[in-house]
């Protein structure tokens, strides 16, 4: 990113945003609500333009290029929601399948559907969250951290290179936060995939990631790597925001 900003209507939402992220890194992104954390997220995935400036992702740039080469760059790109984005009432599996959609010409329906191949890719996928015992169980009938690593498992058939998370953990409680953090750490780490991931809890922040970016009103006030700051520098971020905590 550079020199990046975007403004909706008549209010600025980021300025002057210039950002290099390296393949392989976890980065995490923090700064009270309202800073401007998932509208960065969404520009990396082309879902925003911006109103300034230039975004290049994986060598594409998603503010200017035609709708093929941004679907394509999409099934490049995963992103894991805060409300896990599944369908309730499928089954664990079918949820994971889904993942695959943006690359297969036709709608499937159902898992028999599928090919073989892309099966056993979902079942491996999700042993490696954990849960292939549960990948027949219906995904609204799964704790919270549950679905949230069937999210994950989804964005595995993706074979991403870069996984963003927008407030991945923010409705979980600390156990499955934890849990949540670690197999996406494991994972990022197994298949050399980049993370940015956006978070509220400043220690769940450092104990993940590489490296801490901090946004406050629209601009970026922190780049650096996690071992070079501290629990009460970040926290610090959010108390000289008017009105926000974390």
């Amino acid at each position: 990113m550079r020199d990046l900003g975007i403004s909706f209507g008549s209010k600025e939402v980021l300025r002057d945003v210039n950002l290099q992220v390296q393949p392989g890194q976890f980065v995490a992104l923090v700064g009270p609500s309202g800073a401007g954390k998932s509208t960065l997220l969404r520009l990396i995935n082309g879902s925003h333009r911006p109103t300034t400036g230039t975004v290049s992702v994986l060598g594409v740039n998603p503010g200017t290029c035609g709708r093929r080469s941004l679907q394509k760059l999409r099934t490049r790109v995963g992103f894991v929601f805060q409300q896990f984005g599944l369908v309730g009432r499928l089954s664990a599996m079918e949820n994971v399948l889904m993942g695959t959609l943006g690359s297969l010409r036709m709608p499937r329906y159902g898992i028999s559907t599928y090919p073989r191949q892309l099966r056993e890719k979902a079942v491996a996928n999700l042993e490696r969250v954990g849960l292939v015992d549960q990948r027949f169980q219906r995904c609204d009938t799964l704790s919270g951290g549950q679905q949230q690593r069937v999210a994950i498992a989804r964005t595995l058939m993706q074979d991403a290179e870069i996984v963003l998370a927008d407030e991945p953990v923010a409705s979980l409680d600390p156990s499955a936060s934890m849990s949540v953090l670690n197999t996406l750490k494991r994972l990022s780490a197994e298949d050399g995939f980049t993370v940015v991931c956006s978070l509220h809890q400043v220690d769940l922040a450092l104990q993940v990631s590489d490296r801490v970016v901090a946004v406050r009103n629209g601009s970026l006030i922190l780049d650096t790597r996690t071992s070079d700051t501290s629990e009460e520098a970040l926290r610090a971020i959010y108390e000289k925001a008017k009105g926000a905590r974390p």
